[in-house]
């Protein structure tokens, strides 16, 4: 195309014509990242100190994860979950995000994406099933932000599934997840 482009029409026309290519470009992306942080959740108000947060629930078809205190809905996220979500995770590498009710046991502050939340998968039933299977359950099964660098990238990567089987979601929601979600609280994960 650039061919008869360049055959056809002048240079300072050609210049013209990728400088207005750019800019549409750079208000299409600037547009959609003023769009995602005026849409977060995170910056238009912080969830009350004393709401405990004492259950995490995920809908993978939704593509959600909400905070629930005393059983009810205090903030929701949108999210990105592995390359190959639907169904229950198998074995380890298959992309899939696991289904079931598993427990946040621990933090990680020095994660390779920022900031992480384990969950307890595999639990004795995950076992069990790979060691029929003959395969290994996998594990480090995590809530997390983006990946060390890539925070910038969050309302972009945000678009599309993109872990190995984990729950992401942007740098400032992980940070706010981070302080909210006490350790022991149960997430449930929903196909």
């Amino acid at each position: 195309m650039s061919f008869f482009y360049n055959k056809f029409h002048p240079p300072n026309e050609q210049r013209m014509y990728w400088l207005l290519i750019g800019i549409s470009l750079a208000a299409i992306v600037s547009t959609s990242a003023i769009a995602y942080a005026k849409n977060s959740s995170t910056s238009k108000n912080p969830i009350p100190t004393s709401a405990v947060i004492d259950r995490v629930f995920v809908d993978k078809s939704d593509r959600v994860l909400t905070l629930m205190s005393d059983g009810k809905a205090i903030r929701s996220y949108r999210i990105a979950l592995g390359g190959s979500p639907s169904g229950h995770k198998q074995q380890e590498g298959d992309q899939r995000t696991p289904v079931g009710i598993y427990t946040l046991d621990y933090k990680n502050e020095n994660s390779i994406a920022h900031r992480s939340i384990h969950t307890s998968y595999p639990n004795d039933e995950d076992k069990a099933r790979a060691k029929s299977l003959e395969v290994n359950p996998g594990g480090d099964i995590m809530i997390h932000g983006q990946m060390n660098g890539f925070g910038a990238l969050g309302w972009l990567n945000q678009q599309r599934d993109w872990t190995d089987g984990c729950i992401a979601v942007t740098n400032a929601e992980m940070d706010e997840i981070m302080v909210s979600v006490i350790l022991g609280a149960p997430i449930e994960i929903m196909e």
